[in-house]
């Protein structure tokens, strides 16, 4: 019989020490709150909340060492092993850029969502730094190297730690405690640092706040987590606040507001499939895909506020004159608007914001409307025009 046991995180040791609020979430026996969900979920929008996020799958996909190809032609190909399972333009990628994609599936459903990075250094020319979700890691990994047939190696780094620091305050901790040029980073792009052993850095995140996902070795760990918690600007965050925040930003989670049914298109990502891979038509599930963004899906997701105080939860059935019209798939407290919010799937003739809907809540229909994501605005650190 397979041990069932939560593994533990690396720096379990030190978020014991500050809660007992632990709870199994894909496999990982993570930390839930600390002070409450709703005073963390506040100091990350005004401040900077530390994330223990080492349950996600981290890893390094490579060239062979010695494969003698020049650094564009290395990444070219290591793009393109990677592109037979992603819609995503993974060649065209900058030294230093990070992409958000999805592995899709043959009929055009998404098995995941990932970050996909193009390391900065040359010497790392050849190499991927990709990023999956936690409860789908192991399948992934199986994926990839089905898809890719041994021409690449992919390293697992789930065994280090994983650490988001988000929040606008989050450059300023960055620079004081790993190196000042971190201030300097733009959103969606990576660098290593010869800080804390040696880490990854990307300017990234799942709160639509500025910040950082920092990776490290699980040896110098817990001297980067105590000197960010030392720094005023810094508290730490449990997987509740986490979930509140990335719902605000009208973020999709996986296995809720995506699944291997749902379409990119139909999730309003879109953008994510680039000029590129609609042209060559290359990538699984190319013919729905590429169908939907021509023609448009016959449902959308969208961001939906009820007129009430009452929240509806994923499987809350939204109807609109008495049908159904879809379904909602993430729910919960918005902090920052002091009410609820959801996010769902409606047939597409009923995704235009401001159009009412109706909520069976409990049995009782209650009124709501379709609402533009995300609810608050994002605040990622951009380069300015011109620059």
């Amino acid at each position: 019989m397979a041990d069932t046991t939560p593994l533990k995180l690396p720096l379990d040791a030190i978020w014991r020490a500050r809660t007992s609020k632990f709870g199994d979430f894909a496999g990982y026996d993570m930390p839930l709150q600390f002070e409450g969900l709703i005073p963390e979920h506040n100091w990350t929008r005004a401040h900077a909340g530390l994330f223990d996020v080492s349950h996600m799958g981290p890893s390094f996909f490579a060239l062979p060492k010695g494969h003698g190809l020049e650094a564009e032609e290395a990444h070219k190909k290591i793009a393109s092993l990677i592109e037979r399972l992603v819609p995503a333009d993974i060649q065209g990628l900058k030294p230093g850029q990070v992409r958000y994609t999805m592995i899709t599936n043959e009929d055009g459903g998404v098995l995941d969502d990932l970050m996909i990075a193009r390391p900065a250094e040359p010497a790392a020319a050849g190499d991927l730094y990709i990023v999956v979700n936690a409860g789908c890691k192991h399948e992934d990994w199986a994926l990839i190297a089905q898809a890719t047939k041994g021409e690449a190696n992919l390293v697992r780094a789930d065994d280090r730690c994983l650490l988001a620091l988000q929040g606008p305050t989050a450059h300023e901790v960055a620079a004081a405690v790993i190196d000042p040029a971190l201030a300097e980073m733009n959103f969606m792009t990576v660098k290593r640092y010869d800080a804390f052993g040696r880490i990854t850095v990307t300017r990234s995140g799942y709160t639509g706040e500025d910040g950082y996902e920092i990776l490290v070795r699980a040896e110098h760990a817990a001297d980067l987590a105590n000197a960010l918690l030392a720094h005023a600007e810094v508290k730490p965050i449990g997987l509740g606040a986490r979930d509140s925040l990335r719902l605000e930003a009208g973020l999709c989670l996986y296995g809720h507001d995506l699944d291997p049914k749902t379409s990119p298109i139909e999730a309003d990502l879109a953008w994510t499939v680039q000029k590129r891979r609609r042209e060559a038509k290359d990538f699984p599930g190319a013919k729905r895909i590429l169908r939907e963004y021509e023609l448009g899906a016959a449902r959308k997701r969208v961001g939906i506020r009820p007129n009430d105080r009452a929240p509806a939860r994923e499987g809350v059935e939204i109807y609109k004159d008495g049908k159904k019209v879809g379904v909602v798939t993430s729910g919960g407290f918005s902090p920052i608007l002091n009410g609820p919010i959801s996010m769902g799937y409606v047939d597409a003739e009923f995704a235009e914001p401001g159009t009412g809907l109706e909520l069976m809540i409990r049995g009782q229909a209650r009124a709501a409307t379709v609402t533009p994501l995300p609810f608050v605005p994002h605040r990622y650190h951009r380069p300015k025009k011109g620059s």
